[in-house]
């Protein structure tokens, strides 16, 4: 199934991305504006100079991303390394599973966008990731608000919410996402029952758009579980251009109620690949390795 092009939403023309002075032209391009074909040009190099803080921000220091970037200093230059991606954020109605899956050009990008709760939804937070969107999003989604609503909250609060991305899924299948317009470019997301699909720092659209065909023709063909589903979407999003800068890391987090060890937690699948040259190739095979370890989970699957 073909996905419209009036269902694909770019990142709105409000504001332009944090730009840094004089840089050498190199690979990495980030779009000054929303318009595809204005790009400002710099190499790695001199992105990973003047980004200092990196994975080292977001490990030690979570709770230092869920606060405004400018609150501790008074610049427009943000403090830490782009979480720039393209996830897929889904929920099957046979079984009530929830679930995310990721890939970045990011050492590590498990430990940063995936947060998902059995029962209540599921949520992928990227760019200059706010970590304080997946519990946050979580308790709101306990409380019943629907994934618009929890969106429409997360961001509202954030006054750096043009350079967030987000997308929700609730339990009844509902979807939602956000592009802010200081994401690099290309940025946007789909969202669609059932699922969502956004991404940053894109080769183009077609990332996002081949992500949720893949998705929409599993769920049509029923074949398989979320966790295929999801993994399938994001290799198709690679196939289709990915992370205009690589690939390095990807995550796939599944959830289920009483799924995970000896039925202590609701973690049914949650693998990562922290630092490959083929990262989604490798969870590919990290997953057919979890279904051999537990089959049983996999060929019974709950009734949702």
């Amino acid at each position: 199934m073909g996905i419209s092009r009036e269902k694909i939403r770019a990142a709105p023309p409000e504001n332009k991305p944090p730009a840094w002075g004089s840089a050498d032209l190199g690979s990495i391009h980030f779009g000054f504006d929303d318009s595809i074909g204005g790009v400002n040009q710099i190499n790695q190099r001199t992105f990973i100079k003047r980004t200092t803080q990196g994975l080292a921000g977001l490990a030690v220091a979570p709770a230092a991303l869920a606060k405004p970037l400018g609150q501790a200093e008074h610049s427009a230059q943000p403090t830490a390394k782009p979480v720039a991606t393209f996830s897929v954020v889904g929920f099957d109605p046979r079984t009530g599973d929830l679930g995310v899956a990721v890939q970045s050009k990011f050492f590590a990008v498990g430990s940063v966008v995936p947060w998902a709760k059995a029962g209540v939804g599921a949520i992928a937070t990227q760019s200059y990731a706010n970590v304080s969107y997946g519990p946050d999003g979580l308790e709101r989604l306990a409380k019943g608000q629907t994934a618009g609503e929890t969106v429409k909250a997360l961001t509202s609060a954030d006054k750096d919410r043009r350079l967030r991305q987000l997308g929700i899924v609730d339990a009844k299948g509902n979807s939602a996402s956000f592009t802010g317009g200081g994401c690099h470019q290309w940025a946007g997301h789909i969202e669609k029952s059932n699922f969502c699909a956004q991404g940053n720092i894109l080769t183009g659209r077609e990332v996002v758009d081949a992500m949720a065909a893949s998705f929409e023709q599993s769920q049509k063909q029923a074949k398989g579980g979320l966790c295929d589903w999801l993994a399938d979407a994001l290799m198709a999003g690679q196939d289709a251009g990915g992370d205009s800068r690589g690939r390095q890391s990807a995550a796939l987090l599944v959830v289920r109620k009483n799924g995970g060890y000896a039925g202590g937690n609701d973690r049914f699948i949650d693998l990562r690949v922290d630092d490959h040259k083929t990262p989604i190739i490798e969870l590919h095979r990290l997953l057919a390795l979890h279904k051999k370890i537990h089959h049983r989970a996999h060929a019974n699957p709950p009734k949702g």
